[in-house]
């Protein structure tokens, strides 16, 4: 009994994760030294979509964040590095 109970709490505990995997967060979220695939651009302004895209920051493109201070992200695209704000990190989604 105390085993099928055990089975059952793993088996939440996994489908909460796999949950979690999927959902869409912008690299706000993101965790430090980790590499996400963007899954897109979301900005209202076209300005913020093409500065983003001369990074090299388009879907299916790798980026890791390396270090966040304040409202600052320094993030790596490309073997680049850039320094981009938060309303710039908020438009990329992981």
């Amino acid at each position: 009994m105390e085993q099928v109970i055990q089975n059952k709490v793993f088996e939440a505990n996994m489908m909460n994760r796999n949950m979690n995997r999927d959902k869409h967060q912008n690299l706000t979220h993101a965790q430090v030294n980790r590499s996400y695939a963007i899954r897109g651009i979301q900005a209202q302004d076209s300005g913020i979509r093409d500065f983003l895209f001369t990074l090299g920051c388009y879907e299916g493109q790798m980026v890791t964040v390396i270090s966040v201070l304040a409202e600052n992200y320094i993030i790596h695209i490309k073997d680049a590095r850039y320094s981009i704000d938060e309303e710039l990190a908020r438009a990329i989604w992981i």
